[in-house]
């Protein structure tokens, strides 16, 4: 029988999660642009993106991966990062347990923020019906605490404070 905590529960992952897809956008109303890597900064948030300068807690959007075959099984088509406007898409790991916490992907330390609840132009993106597909599937808002370079393939990892 486990004898753990809830507390300690919510700090367990059985693995690291994996940065499989960087994107930022320039300008208002732009196309995202897939990267590479992307550097973090305390204030600026992603280095290139449009939030760039803006309030810290939307400096970095989440969401994970495998919700974006959800999304395709809920709207009937294809759902490719882009079409989700988010800077980082996760994979392997549960982004809502991530609530609270605090993380590092790369030289990068960042702490949720909160939900990233979708937009009305995700109506227009994913077809009718769209905004409610992506309820629930959103992922997450964060903010850089420690600024550093991010890269295709970094692993996430949770910091246990």
């Amino acid at each position: 029988m486990n004898n753990s905590t809830i507390a300690q529960l919510m700090q367990t992952f059985p693995n690291p999660g994996k940065l499989v897809w960087i994107g930022v956008r320039p300008a208002r109303g732009e196309a995202m642009i897939a990267v590479d890597e992307v550097m973090t900064d305390q204030r600026y948030g992603l280095i290139g993106d449009r939030y760039n300068g803006s309030s810290g807690k939307r400096q970095v959007t989440l969401v994970q991966w495998e919700h974006l075959i959800v999304l395709a099984s809920m709207t009937g088509k294809p759902v490719t990062p882009e079409m989700l406007r988010r800077n980082l898409v996760i994979k392997g790991i549960n982004l809502l347990a991530l609530k609270d916490q605090t993380f590092q992907i790369g030289e990068t330390i960042l702490q949720t923020t909160g939900l990233c609840h979708p937009c009305s132009k995700m109506e227009q993106i994913l077809g009718p019906g769209g905004y409610n597909a992506m309820r629930g599937h959103g992922g997450l808002t964060a903010r850089v605490l420690k600024q550093g370079v991010m890269r295709l393939g970094d692993s996430l990892q949770v910091l246990v404070e």
